[in-house]
């Protein structure tokens, strides 16, 4: 999604454990909501952070993953405490996240425990940075946070001991930032990925100077079957296509 000109919220949240068949079946609750701010892809710092108290245990493989636990949430507000704040600062935002069905089925259920008919869906538009990344990324085996990390070489950036929700959303910004921020990303990009190039494949590849993108040329093969197509466009074509090909 195009975002240039325009108010972004980041977001993620961190809850008491997870299940399959959404946060009602089990009664899981969020404890975090961490949200970042971005206008016309700059940071503002006019960031949303609070814990909340979910009046229900902690899995302990949840608190495994960011570390909060149940005597850390005992005296933390209730949700319909801040509701109100945090539909402000939300409403009429792009709101990004990441696997965003898991995070907003989890704030509608919060929304809907508290008496309030708000819906994010009606708050917000819903940008879901995972299936964005699949389509914009295609072929690689993961698109978690912490690949696409890694993927644009961010990974050094920051403290991955624990999952926070303001933590990942400022993860998420930058990732989401660098992945559509068009050509001048893409040499870090592609630089860090040839480490993970068969060594096969990687002597196809010309290293480029500086400042400049990886080329990977055509091999014989690939190179005999662009003829092919050349020559059968011209059978069924006025003009002369392979007067355009250019092989070095």
């Amino acid at each position: 999604m195009e975002i240039d000109n325009c108010r972004c919220v980041f977001l993620d949240t961190e809850t008491t454990g997870k299940c399959e068949d959404g946060p009602a079946h089990i009664g899981h609750r969020v404890i975090d909501i961490g949200a970042v701010e971005v206008i016309n892809r700059r940071f503002t710092d006019n960031n949303f952070q609070c814990y909340l108290n979910p009046h229900r245990q902690v899995d302990p493989e949840a608190v495994q993953v960011h570390g909060i636990t149940d005597e850390f949430l005992q005296d933390k507000p209730d949700f319909k405490d801040l509701a109100q704040k945090f539909i402000d600062y939300i409403r009429g935002a792009v709101l990004i996240i990441h696997n965003a069905k898991f995070d907003v089925g989890f704030l509608d259920q919060e929304f809907e425990l508290c008496g309030l008919k708000e819906r994010i869906a009606d708050l917000c538009t819903v940008v879901d940075s995972y299936s964005e990344a699949k389509e914009l990324l295609p072929g690689h085996a993961k698109y978690s946070l912490d690949a696409l990390s890694k993927m644009f070489n961010l990974q050094h950036n920051y403290d991955r001991s624990f999952h926070g929700a303001l933590l990942d959303s400022k993860i998420l910004a930058d990732v989401y930032l660098a992945m559509t921020g068009g050509q001048n990303t893409m040499d870090g990009m592609l630089k860090n990925m040839m480490h993970d190039v068969d060594s096969d494949d990687a002597k196809s590849a010309e290293i480029c100077l500086p400042g400049t993108l990886t080329v990977l040329r055509a091999n014989e093969k690939e190179l005999a079957a662009h003829a092919k197509k050349l020559s059968g466009l011209n059978k069924t074509h006025t003009s002369n296509w392979d007067k355009y090909y250019y092989t070095e």
